[in-house]
């Protein structure tokens, strides 16, 4: 899905353990596969990042935004999905909104990725939003997934992330 020209953030080009440190404050363990090996859970297949219970599946090549998209997949389903996650994370709209919102603050959690370089794999992946650009979308057209993170206890006010997983539909 990278478009052509665009290169993105790689889990190769960034520090296991502040990765490791991100996963384990929401229960997830990272699992890495072998150069060219297929990643099991992957929904997009190709170097996309992985989902099996409580495992992120990733590669050397797998790009910092999918790894994040899939965590934050993890934290916004209930825990019966949660349960019985194998590969598609499922969910609505207004929860594949809020997971997009949270990845971008989430982004900070990495040393020399943060939001900016976020945005920046977003657009090249080809996340698609109205107002044309991940960072439009973020800044002026996101307050919907927003209130869905802060309405489940995922942020605070302050957009800050409360490091818990949500628990119930709502």
């Amino acid at each position: 899905m990278i478009e052509s020209g665009n290169e993105v953030s790689r889990f190769k080009d960034y520090n296991r353990q502040s990765i490791d440190q991100l996963l384990n404050k929401f229960q997830l363990t990272l699992e890495i596969a072998e150069p060219g090996q297929d990643i099991r859970g992957s929904f997009w297949g190709d170097e996309e990042a992985g989902l099996v219970g409580h495992t992120l599946v990733v590669r050397a090549d797998t790009p910092l935004h999918s790894i994040l998209h899939e965590t934050c997949h993890f934290i916004c389903m209930d825990s019966l999905r949660r349960e019985q996650l194998d590969t598609n994370a499922g969910g609505d709209y207004d929860e594949e909104n809020a997971v997009c919102y949270l990845q971008i603050l989430l982004a900070d959690e990495i040393p020399a990725y943060g939001r900016r370089k976020m945005l920046h794999d977003m657009d090249a992946w080809g996340y698609s939003f109205r107002l044309g650009s991940a960072e439009a979308w973020f800044h002026g057209d996101a307050e919907d997934a927003r209130q869905w993170l802060f309405s489940a206890d995922l942020i605070d006010a302050d957009d800050r992330p409360t490091y818990t997983l949500r628990r119930a539909a709502h």
